[in-house]
């Protein structure tokens, strides 16, 4: 299944420098999305705002088909705009979130210089996108969330996992033979 993907199943006996360029391309994969992702918080009333005119243009009879995600969009986009002309401070939160993004973004330096010495950072990140899920489980009918755009949210961790389970199994060979004693001499 995983070959299908694209997503090569590594040996034990594979060699070390093809492992590592094949989990260096799916870190910096990671690291990339994850930096996109966090730009993009940046900017949302400008974004809901396309979205919106997406939505009532070319998409419109995607949009008529489901009304309720066009008027969630809009509410989002009235919402965003509201608060940011009455409460331009609260957005500092978000721009807070794009920071927190590009940091984590920036911890992946480690794993991409010497990925089996810093899989911890992976391993972090494994449990960070699994805690996505019941952020969103919870947190989401608190705020008032609809359902789609819950399971939208908790996509985040369940499509960011995937690259991160590949790196780790990867560097499976790599992190044993790193445990083995050197041979005598």
């Amino acid at each position: 299944m995983l070959g299908m993907l694209g997503m090569e199943v590594y040996e034990m006996d594979g060699d070390p420098a093809v492992i590592l360029r094949k989990v260096r391309r799916w870190l910096w994969f990671f690291l990339v999305c994850l930096v996109l992702s966090g730009l993009t918080a940046f900017p949302l009333e400008t974004e809901t705002r396309w979205l919106v005119d997406f939505a009532s243009g070319p998409a419109a009879p995607l949009s008529d088909r489901a009304p309720a995600a066009t008027a969630w969009l809009e509410r989002v986009h009235t919402g965003l705009a509201e608060t940011n002309g009455r409460y331009p401070f609260l957005a500092y939160g978000t721009d807070w979130l794009a920071f927190a993004h590009l940091v984590i973004a920036a911890a992946f330096w480690g794993p991409l210089k010497d990925p089996v010495r810093n899989i911890w950072v992976i391993r972090w990140a494994v449990l960070a996108c699994g805690a996505v899920i019941p952020l969103a489980l919870v947190c989401g009918p608190l705020r008032g969330i609809p359902v789609a755009w819950r399971f939208i949210d908790m996509s985040f961790g369940v499509f960011g996992v995937i690259p991160l389970l590949i790196v780790l199994r990867a560097l499976r060979p790599l992190e044993r033979a790193s445990r083995e004693p050197a041979p005598a001499l």
